[in-house]
């Protein structure tokens, strides 16, 4: 990755990973990913902002000797979590003079993680502030986004903000700054739904928080950086917002067919009453899609059949994402077949337990659907159109 220059003597010296297609043995890359990392030139000392994933510190390292540096006087550590830190032990060995800049969550980290002694660590506090000298860095202090010790680093005279995860999108991107809103938009909304999504409480009021600063620019850890801030914080704040879209989701999966053809009448039902609704086949479907609807959707119906006693594995996954991820529906379902009985219905809802929602009365029956069970899923229809409406949504 080439250095890049962001304004006089600050520069974009992270890696761009092409090739990168799972996050955290978890989450997919279909456009690979970037670790940003950025070098402050000051007046008398030099900042590097965030390290790179371990594995690309040589990438990193030749990216600084290009930029002409003669040392590192600070390591700027906005988050501890390996894909910002991972090259942090070569830089110590490196530059032995740099002091590490982290929150006290970041030093407790960085000192489980790698092994650091506390004495490299210098600890900041909300609202501090680091002279380079003509330039000033200051602290932002936002535990749980997405971890615990999370800060923001703000460059005062150039009015830079290094956002750390936030407002990153994971894609591989040569352009320095966004080259396409349209495509991005959908990006960052994934990673917003994967990443963000559980914390987006937290993230309005930062966002508050944010709107006393003036920004240029803002500098991500992952994607490209933004030269118009108020995009970007205008989709967080309607991303983060408590306000639901007339869309219901339906995640499923079908043994038999039986349950597929419940959430086809389902489906259907739902789009003759003028709702929107997207199916999910769990065995075929991409989870960041379902989880970038999971943003809006103002309903969630769980499809599956019974697996022995409970719920299907890939149905039992997804609601547990969904439990984790704790979106902001207002009301959920489940409907499906079993073949002689079970307990699939008490364990999704206890699956589900973290999920603020109003739960409709289940539509689960033995076999294959009759017209008494599709009389049930028109007033399963009729039920959401009137909760909708009750949200004005429709």
């Amino acid at each position: 990755m080439a250095v890049r220059e962001i304004k006089e003597e600050v520069y974009s010296v992270g890696v761009i990973d092409w090739d990168r297609e799972v996050f955290d043995e978890l989450i997919p890359l279909p456009d690979g990913t970037t670790y940003n990392s950025y070098l402050v030139k000051g007046s008398e000392k030099t900042a590097l902002i965030d390290t790179v994933d371990a594995g690309f510190d040589e990438e990193l390292i030749t990216n600084l000797a290009r930029s002409g540096i003669n040392g590192i006087d600070y390591v700027i550590i906005n988050h501890a979590e390996q894909d910002h830190s991972g090259a942090i032990i070569v830089f110590l060995e490196l530059f032995p003079n740099a002091k590490i800049i982290a929150s006290e969550k970041g030093a407790d980290l960085l000192e489980a993680l790698h092994q650091i002694p506390r004495f490299r660590i210098q600890t900041v506090t909300d609202g501090e502030t680091i002279s380079l000298g003509d330039r000033t860095l200051e602290f932002l202090i936002t535990p749980w986004v997405h971890w615990p010790d999370t800060m923001l680093t703000y460059l005062r005279e150039d009015k830079i903000l290094f956002s750390c995860d936030l407002f990153g999108a994971h894609y591989a991107c040569s352009d320095l700054f966004v080259p396409e809103k349209c495509y991005h938009s959908t990006l960052a909304k994934r990673y917003f739904a994967e990443i963000m999504m559980p914390f987006r409480s937290k993230i309005t009021g930062y966002l508050d928080r944010l709107s006393e600063y003036e920004l240029s620019v803002i500098a991500p850890s992952h994607g490209p950086c933004y030269d118009e801030p108020a995009y970007i914080m205008d989709l967080y704040r309607e991303w983060s917002s408590d306000l639901v879209k007339n869309l219901v989701v339906i995640p499923y999966i079908s043994m038999h067919g039986s349950t597929k053809k419940m959430v086809g009448y389902l489906t259907d039902a739902l789009m003759r009453r003028n709702i929107q609704v997207r199916p999910y086949d769990l065995g075929k479907s991409d989870s960041g899609r379902l989880a970038m609807d999971l943003v809006d959707a103002a309903t969630i119906i769980i499809a599956t059949p019974t697996v022995l006693t409970g719920p299907h594995p890939r149905v039992a996954n997804i609601a547990f994402i969904a439990n984790i991820l704790k979106p902001k529906a207002k009301f959920a379902g489940i409907i499906g077949s079993y073949g002689w009985g079970g307990k699939t219905v008490k364990d999704l809802i206890g699956i589900m337990d973290r999920l603020e929602v109003e739960m409709f009365e289940p539509v689960y029956l033995k076999g294959l659907p009759s017209e008494g069970a599709y009389n049930s899923l028109e007033s399963l229809a009729d039920e959401i159109l009137n909760k909708h409406k009750s949200e004005n949504i429709l």
